[in-house]
């Protein structure tokens, strides 16, 4: 009989281990020339650019230079291209330098000059370039609030695009007459790369009307700047025209493909997988969705017969009203926890496949057979914790948190519910 606990950790390292960018952004890589008459330029954002930077820097012949964003801890060495480390969630100064000096690395490019864009989750909040009529703190202030108010991530960053220089496709106008070839690990429901990163090298496809209606439902306070600046861009639209016909967009890493690895390796073990592909709702009420499921499988043997477990990703949110800590993650598992009340046979795991859950320093957590039962006998309730949207704290004092350092990838959450009755 299958240890929950260690198969639950194997399911989320293979899901990690399949995330990293290193084979298929050289498979990738191989459809691009090594060497050209012109510059080759790599630039990129994310929480596995530097990963992604050291292995296309590899690739190339000949002189290249370049210059890639990632979070703070989240660098590798590089021989040629220069890594700097910004702030995530909630940007700050150091993201706003490179966004120039890459805006400077790209000036007065010909059509014989190539830009190797290297992107993954996170890249949002890492390149910040703000419109000169607003301030940096304007932005971050914009930023904490749609943080916290449960707004999904297509929304969060079509806010981002119209506050920006860079992003929302701004990126590759600069870049024109050069060819663009973006190379992408999807952090996104559905992996559109308008979406991922704010897409700085894909054309924009929202308006400016989309961003004031989603400021005005999460009832996100903005400046008379802001205001401002939004009604003098909505009759402005970029020229997409200009943009080089040879500019590519390849998504090498995608959730998906670490749930497909995740499932290999569950019915490598003998364990059924269930899919439920990539979600988006609150933490909570997701949660609730998989107890409902797993009830009906433990009861009804529907969709199928247990032992098995219970795939899913995506990127959930928390509407935060309390004041404790934690990531949606530790808020899913904590809901789960609440919500099957230490069924037996069913274990969990969620974490973030970047290794940080919100803002913390945890990836996640894990909940087993007596998880709930523990935390009644340490006077620990789960409903008191999950109002305070306290999920780290409710973990740590069960030591079932789960640490791994930053990862240098992100294809976003990894969740799996393992029944063995």
């Amino acid at each position: 009989m299958l240890n929950p606990e260690n198969f639950l950790k194997e399911l989320f390292n293979v899901a990690v281990q399949k995330a990293h960018p290193d084979d298929g952004l050289l498979t990738a890589l191989s459809v691009v020339a090594k060497k050209i008459n012109g510059r080759t330029i790599i630039l990129g954002a994310g929480k596995g650019a530097a990963a992604m930077a050291a292995v296309a820097e590899s690739y190339f012949e000949g002189d290249i230079e370049g210059v890639v964003v990632t979070p703070y801890k989240h660098g590798c060495p590089t021989k040629t291209i220069e890594v700097i480390e910004a702030a995530h969630p909630v940007p700050d100064h150091a993201g706003q330098v490179v966004a120039r000096k890459m805006l400077a690395m790209v000036e007065d490019l010909t059509a014989n000059d190539r830009v190797i864009f290297l992107v993954s989750g996170g890249g949002s909040s890492l390149l910040v370039l703000p419109p000169e009529v607003i301030e940096l703190s304007e932005k971050q202030f914009i930023n904490k609030q749609l943080l916290r108010s449960g707004a999904s991530i297509d929304e969060i960053n079509c806010v981002r695009k119209k506050l920006s220089q860079i992003k929302g496709g701004r990126l590759a106008l600069r870049c024109a007459p050069a060819t663009v070839h973006t190379f992408a690990i999807s952090d996104v429901p559905g992996d559109s790369p308008s979406v991922i990163a704010s897409g700085p090298t894909v054309p924009d496809d929202t308006r400016i009307d989309d961003a004031r209606e989603i400021l005005a439902r999460y009832n996100i306070q903005v400046s008379d700047s802001v205001d401002l600046y939004l009604d003098e861009q909505s009759c402005r639209q970029p020229d997409w025209a200009t943009l080089p016909e040879t500019n590519t967009f390849t998504t090498i890493r995608t959730p998906q493909m670490s749930l497909d690895a995740a499932a290999e390796y569950a019915l490598s073990k003998g364990i059924r997988p269930i899919i439920l592909g990539d979600l988006e709702g609150e933490s909570r009420e997701v949660a609730k969705v998989h107890a409902g499921i797993t009830r009906q499988i433990i009861k009804y043997d529907q969709p199928c017969k247990a032992p098995c477990v219970i795939l899913s990703g995506g990127e959930t949110t928390v509407t935060v009203k309390g004041n404790g800590r934690g990531g949606r993650n530790v808020e899913f598992l904590l809901s789960l926890t609440l919500e099957l009340k230490g069924l037996k046979g069913v274990s969990a795991i969620a974490c973030d496949t970047d290794g940080i859950d919100g803002t913390e320093d945890n990836a996640g957590a894990i909940m087993l057979e007596n998880t709930y039962q523990r935390a009644l006998l340490k006077q620990m309730n789960p409903r008191d914790y999950l109002e305070n949207n306290d999920g780290y704290c409710f973990f740590n004092g069960l030591d079932a948190l789960i640490f791994t350092g930053p990862t240098r990838t992100n294809v976003n959450d990894f969740r799996a519910i393992f029944i063995q009755v």
